[in-house]
């Protein structure tokens, strides 16, 4: 499974902010996406796509989108990813991503 964090979020004249995840070339089927936020599951904002296939290998896309306040508000953002009986979270820590 390969996972690809932005490097920063997208933030649109609305006031909201979009995190992407990213997930190709894995196989079989099966891949789970889930969001953590500061360690608080969300769900809320959170559109996962179906599973495409491709000879045998599967993609996927995973976004969350927050509130410009609720961005502001927060630190730490992870996407976990859960194929085969493994987990593999990926960090997008605020701070790395404003200069």
């Amino acid at each position: 499974v390969c996972v690809l964090s932005p490097a920063g979020p997208t933030v649109k004249p609305s006031g909201s902010a979009s995190l992407l995840c990213l997930l190709s070339g894995y196989s079989p089927q099966g891949a789970l996406v889930s969001w953590t936020v500061d360690g608080s599951e969300v769900k809320d904002g959170v559109l996962t796509s179906a599973e495409e296939e491709k000879n045998g290998r599967y993609s996927r896309s995973s976004t969350l989108t927050l509130s410009k306040a609720l961005w502001e508000k927060r630190e730490e953002f992870i996407c976990t990813v859960s194929h085969d009986n493994v987990d593999q979270p990926i960090r997008l820590r605020k701070s790395e991503c404003e200069g």
